[in-house]
Order: C-alpha cells, then sequence, then structure tokens
C-alpha cells in the first residue's frame, strides 16, 4: 500500500502531465492559427475603415496608417478617451482622413464612430462601430439598420452652427421619439469637422490639396 505523501506525489505529477499537455496543446494552436486570425482582424478592420471613404480614393493599408491623436485635438473633439485617425493615400499623396470619435451622451451609453473625411474637410461616411441603443427605436443611427447616417455625406464647416438636429434648428434629420441617438451622433460628428478645419496644418502635410 502507497504511503499518503507516496500517493499525493503520484496525483501532482499526473496533474503536471495534464497542465503541460494543454499548454502544448494550445501553444500548438496558436502557432497555427494566430497569423490566419490577425490577417482576418486586419481584412475586416481594412473594410470598415473603407466603407467611410470614396471607393479606390486610397491605396495604403488603412490601419497600418493608424496614428494616436494628438491631446488638443481630442479634447477638441470632445471626448475623454484615447482616439486615433487613419491616413488614406493614394499615390502619396493624402485622399482623406478616418477618425475615431465617441458620443458620450447616447441615450444608452457611448456611441463609437468612424467618421471619414475629404482633405477639404467635407464628410464622406460615417459609421457607427459600437452603440447600445434600443432595438428597433435608437439603432437607426447604425447603417445596418437605416441609411439615416447618409444624410452626412458631403456636408462641411461651411455653417458648423447648422450641425444638430432639426428639432434642436440644425439640419439633420432624426426619427421621433429617439431624437437622443440622433442628437449624439450628429454633434459627435460636427465637433469632428471643427475641430479638423482648426487644426487641418496639423494633420495633412503641406503639399495636400
Amino acid at each position: 500500500m502507497r504511503r499518503p505523501w507516496q500517493q499525493a506525489q503520484r496525483s501532482a505529477l499526473i496533474l503536471a502531465g495534464f497542465a503541460a499537455t494543454a499548454t502544448l496543446l494550445l501553444g500548438g494552436t496558436w502557432l497555427a492559427t494566430h497569423r490566419t486570425v490577425a490577417a482576418n482582424e486586419m481584412a475586416a478592420q481594412s473594410a470598415l475603415l473603407a466603407q467611410t471613404l470614396p471607393a479606390n480614393s486610397f491605396d495604403n493599408v488603412l490601419p497600418a496608417s493608424r496614428q494616436p491623436l494628438p491631446t488638443v485635438i481630442q479634447q477638441a473633439f470632445g471626448s475623454r478617451e484615447t482616439l486615433a485617425f487613419y491616413t488614406a493615400r493614394r499615390q502619396g499623396r493624402v485622399s482623406g482622413l478616418v477618425f475615431e470619435n465617441v458620443a458620450p451622451d447616447g441615450y444608452s451609453g457611448r456611441i463609437r464612430l468612424l467618421i471619414g473625411l475629404l482633405p477639404d474637410g467635407s464628410v464622406h461616411a460615417v459609421r457607427v462601430v459600437k452603440h447600445q441603443e434600443t432595438p428597433g427605436l435608437g439603432d437607426y443611427i447604425d447603417i445596418a439598420r437605416s441609411d439615416w447616417a447618409h444624410q452626412f455625406g458631403g456636408k462641411g464647416a461651411a455653417n458648423l452652427s447648422s450641425w444638430r438636429v432639426r428639432k434642436d434648428g440644425g439640419e439633420f434629420d432624426y426619427v421621433s421619439g429617439a431624437t437622443v441617438s440622433a442628437r449624439a451622433v450628429t454633434a459627435a460628428v460636427g465637433r469632428t469637422v471643427a475641430a479638423f478645419h482648426r487644426y487641418r496644418a496639423t494633420l495633412l502635410p503641406r503639399d495636400t490639396p
């Protein structure tokens, strides 16, 4: 009959063997798949960013161009979170910028955005990338639910005071009964446009037309 300490030692060795085997299996799985996973994530991010700019307007890899926003510009965006922007280039020249921004005042919390601007500061497209707005009510801000966000296309800084929903005296539509969601997104996009025009020289190279 084995003594208690011998039995405990045997059990410990068995557990160690199982742990080592599991670690080897997990490590092998990671080595075999991490490149594919990373490539898929890069492709998905590239596709999402590309939705905010004109088709065929750039030839660089947008995720690879990511840079943190300078603090002063981030503050002008109205966000306390760390944000970044992406620079689109075609044949080496800047053809657009994509900005991350966060509307902090959605009906159900923060609304994360990607905002594509052309070099002249006009909006090409806006995409809501994360939100918790009420399904069937406030979620119309998401392009997957409605065309509401299309109205930002072509708008710029010509009249910054109009970057509000019509209910508040601005020029942007909203869905009755779900004004808060539209108000939050519209204001965040407006702050982005205003900040771009104020800090354009910081964000764009001098040779940008």
